[in-house]
């Protein structure tokens, strides 16, 4: 029976990146001019390309070694192969790298992976091939056929490479706690940290069919006719059963534009900007297809009324939970706002620059929340043993399974036992004093009302914590400090809709209060009944602004229309971070960035 391989076991080493990308860079061919990259270096850019270089991961990594020092090696083994290989499983910082390591998942790793039937899918299990070729060397992998030149180095025909459970390698996490319910009762399993490829596996899209769709089919692009090389590019030479874009997108935008600024044109130059701005691209083109907002909203609104019933659904289009990975520090939600004269009158799900989520009652967010359940300690990984809510969407089709069953009361069994794919939710605001804007213009009054759905990996929270409780080394303060230079953090948006309708109850000026009696940020907007002012519930106040970034969360309620998707060697190592200086944890305390809403189902 094949088997994982093992630190050290490797008898041909695995060739570099660099030497890859020598050939595997460049640009599309006229008749692709304006479409996505094809290039495969498109690859080193993205979050497998650096994931031996996130700053959170090594963060987490120091605190999860305080905890577990002997559970680390296979956070090594996923993030950073080539160490692992090289019997370096134990490093827990970046400083203890050589250059070699930072590519992360690169492509000898992937295109040298064996299927392993024996082997359970996950925790990085891989069998890498060491077996030479003719040509004196281990042979590329890949589902391409080659009618004519072939490639210039060893290449084998397998079509392991194009399928999902090549994913599941490392797209599945297993640790080594013991699984229990809320009760602290044991449930025969060890904790299910990830399950991104059993959640596919179980879902819709892995059965063969109309819905059929591979983890390649959305994160490597197919394209037809296409080069697989530079020189072949130059030559005109294409493979008739084409290939794949190398765009392996996910949703840490905010990560990516953080190594640019350390690993691009304007830091240790090790990659291009090029590459990073196409890897943020991919991004944006992969969120804008992950979710669908269908909302019915009010054809009127009377503020002497309020507003009642304002629904919305989102619907989760990928093939897994929405979101889905890791979940520590991750938070998905629902911002809701009614805007009268610049002005927001009722809002749910609003963001707080520096703090996060406000927490009102009727706010929705989508989370895993995993805990060690006795101390209920929080974002310990490999001390978590139980989910307190995973209210993360279900893809389409998920069949009842412990290892991928949502946990909490939210979602629905479907007719045909599988899990509800999407979430409703209903609004209901109160009546609200509002002083009219323009009180000379009868019957000019309109309500903008918005819905978007926002996303954040790595809050405010977590960061912070990763700083509290590294008693190892300066990674959480690196990760911290990073974070903090890119400025204000903005949620990403993965969808948004809104409507424009005519607005009445407004109160007159000479009998309406000030902005100034108002509160901050309400300008002259006053609330009557069970609204909460500014600060207190998130019902009035500044709407959040759309780009992409961060946040952290709060409490979830419960609950015409049109939509739409939201929109070289590699330098050694923290030298480039370390130049932007050290904070003690006292003061970025006294900045408030302790300050963070829990996050709640």
């Amino acid at each position: 029976m094949a088997a994982p391989t093992e630190p050290g076991s490797l008898t041909n080493k695995m060739q570099g990146a660099g030497e890859c990308v020598k050939c595997h860079a460049f640009t599309n061919p006229p008749e692709l001019a304006g479409q996505p990259y094809i290039t495969p270096a498109a690859w080193q850019a993205s979050m497998m390309g650096n994931a031996a270089r996130d700053p959170v991961f090594w963060a987490g990594v120091a605190i999860a070694h305080q905890d577990d020092p002997a559970g680390t090696a296979d956070c090594v083994r996923c993030h950073v192969p080539r160490a692992f290989l090289s019997g370096r499983q134990d490093v827990i910082a970046i400083d203890e790298l050589v250059a070699d390591d930072l590519t992360g998942v690169d492509c000898e790793l992937c295109h040298r992976l064996l299927k392993d039937d024996g082997t359970p899918a996950g925790n990085a299990l891989y069998q890498v091939d060491d077996v030479l070729g003719l040509d004196g060397d281990v042979p590329k992998r890949g589902p391409w056929e080659y009618e004519g030149e072939p490639p210039k180095h060893g290449y084998l025909q397998d079509s392991y490479l194009g399928e999902s459970r090549a994913c599941g390698t490392c797209h599945d996490v297993t640790t080594g706690q013991m699984r229990v319910d809320a009760e602290g009762q044991p449930l025969g399993v060890l904790f299910n940290e990830q399950r991104t490829y059993s959640e596919w596996k179980n879902s819709a899209y892995a059965v063969v069919g109309p819905d059929f769709k591979s983890c390649q089919d959305c994160h490597m692009p197919a394209m037809e006719n296409v080069a697989g090389c530079a020189e072949f590019k130059t030559q005109g030479l294409v493979h008739a059963t084409g290939g794949r874009r190398h765009d392996l997108a996910g949703a840490n935008r905010r990560m990516v534009e953080i190594l640019k600024g350390v690993y691009g044109d304007a830091g240790a130059g090790d990659l291009d900007d090029v590459f990073f701005d196409l890897a943020a691209e991919n991004i944006d083109r992969t969120l804008a297809a992950a979710a669908t907002l269908e909302v019915t909203g009010p054809a009127a609104v009377d503020l002497a009324q309020g507003i009642s019933g304002w629904a919305v659904r989102v619907t989760n289009n990928t093939g897994h939970k929405l979101p889905s990975g890791y979940s520590e520090g991750r938070v998905m939600w629902l911002e809701v706002t009614g805007v009268y004269a610049d002005a927001v009158v009722y809002s749910s799900g609003r963001w707080l620059d520096g703090m996060g989520l406000e927490g009102d009652a009727q706010q929705r967010t989508y989370i895993g929340d995993a805990v060690e359940l006795a101390s209920q300690t929080r974002f310990h990984l490999l001390r978590n043993d139980a989910w307190l809510v995973d209210t993360r969407i279900p893809p389409k089709g998920l069949k009842q399974d412990l290892e991928t069953d949502p946990v909490g009361e939210r979602y629905a069994i479907l007719p045909d036992k599988t899990w509800a794919n999407y979430d409703d939710v209903s609004y209901d605001f109160a009546a609200a004093e509002v002083v009219d804007a323009t009180p000379d213009d009868v019957g000019d009054d309109m309500m903008t009302l918005s819905v978007r759905l926002l996303y954040v990996i790595n809050t405010p929270e977590y960061l912070q914590f990763l700083v509290d409780e590294n008693q190892s080394n300066m990674a959480g303060m690196t990760a911290f400090e990073l974070y903090e230079g890119l400025g204000s953090v903005v949620p990403l948006e993965l969808a948004s809709w809104s409507q424009t309708v005519p607005l009445t109850g407004l109160v007159p000026a000479a009998s309406g209060s000030t902005g100034d009696e108002s509160g901050p940020g309400t300008s002259g907007v006053t609330t009557t009944g069970e609204v909460p002012t500014t600060g207190g519930g998130g019902s009035t106040g500044g709407a959040a602004s759309t780009s992409s970034g961060e946040s952290t969360g709060g409490e979830a309620g419960e609950g015409g229309c049109g939509c739409r998707g939201g929109s070289g060697a590699a330098g050694l190592l923290w030298g480039p971070l370390l130049l932007l200086g050290r904070r003690s944890r006292r003061g970025a305390q006294a900045r408030g960035c302790s300050v963070g809403v829990r996050v709640r189902g």
